[in-house]
């Protein structure tokens, strides 16, 4: 799911992190939102409050505003020099260490949110889109750009685009990857659904702890994923399969 990068992985790994970290994004975004009033997923909305509040000449509030995209983008930067700096010294917590700080962030805002609502809501937006930058950084350097999870913009875009080609390509060929990537987009979009749907029942008794479901989620792919690999090592030394089915994850 996280191990493989670029042309080593195959539908199946992205589909588990597709399914896993857009799940994570659509909880995070509800939870955000109905805290803080916020996005905090992505930045396209906050561009335009920006823009309308420097014109407003409220230079405060646009400054707010900015911090929001910053932060997002701060987010990402981090995140790929981590996993640079990490691939040069130890590739195997490439993947391990940016899942874990994003984990980190969540479970953070849980614990701690409640009490920064009062005191600086603001601080909760800024965390939250550095966590979702870090993420979407994170799962598009990892899937070659294959996998976005935290903005459904452009994946509504290319659905679209692609369920329109299917009218007029015959190809089998084509229509197999085309049938590839749609099936690849609708499970993004269904997971973070989900995701939204989950944090919005669970905020009304849970508040921002909701966001333990997302840091626990982030917490089990990693367990997942070294236990799988646990038993490649098994396989290896023992010359056996422990288990043939699905080889590669």
């Amino acid at each position: 799911m996280f191990k493989h990068q670029g042309s080593k992985r195959n539908l199946k790994h992205n589909l588990k992190i597709a399914s896993l970290l857009s799940f994570v994004a659509g909880l995070v975004n509800v939870a955000g939102f109905l805290a803080v009033q916020k996005l905090t997923t992505n930045v396209t909305g906050h561009f335009a409050f920006f823009v309308d509040e420097i014109f407003k000449l409220d230079f405060t509030q646009g400054f707010i505003y900015f911090l929001y995209i910053f932060f997002f983008f701060l987010g990402s930067f981090f995140s790929s020099l981590l996993v640079e700096f990490l691939l040069r010294k130890n590739e195997k917590y490439s993947y391990v260490i940016p899942t874990a700080i994003e984990s980190a962030i969540l479970f953070g805002i849980a614990a701690f949110g409640e009490h920064l609502i009062l005191r600086s809501p603001d601080a909760i937006a800024y965390s939250l889109l550095f966590a979702m930058g870090l993420q979407n950084s994170l799962v598009t350097k990892i899937s070659n750009a294959t996998v976005r999870t935290t903005h459904l913009t452009g994946l509504f875009t290319d659905l679209g685009i692609e369920l329109s080609q299917l009218f007029f390509y015959s190809e089998k060929l084509f229509r197999k990857k085309l049938f590839v990537s749609i099936k690849l987009r609708l499970t993004i979009i269904s997971f973070f659904f989900i995701g939204g749907i989950t944090g919005g029942i669970f905020y009304s008794s849970m508040g921002l702890h909701v966001l333990l479901i997302g840091a626990a989620a982030l917490l089990s792919g990693l367990l997942y994923e070294r236990i799988r690999f646990e038993i490649v090592l098994l396989e290896r030394k023992y010359g056996y399969k422990i288990n043939t089915k699905d080889r590669q994850f």
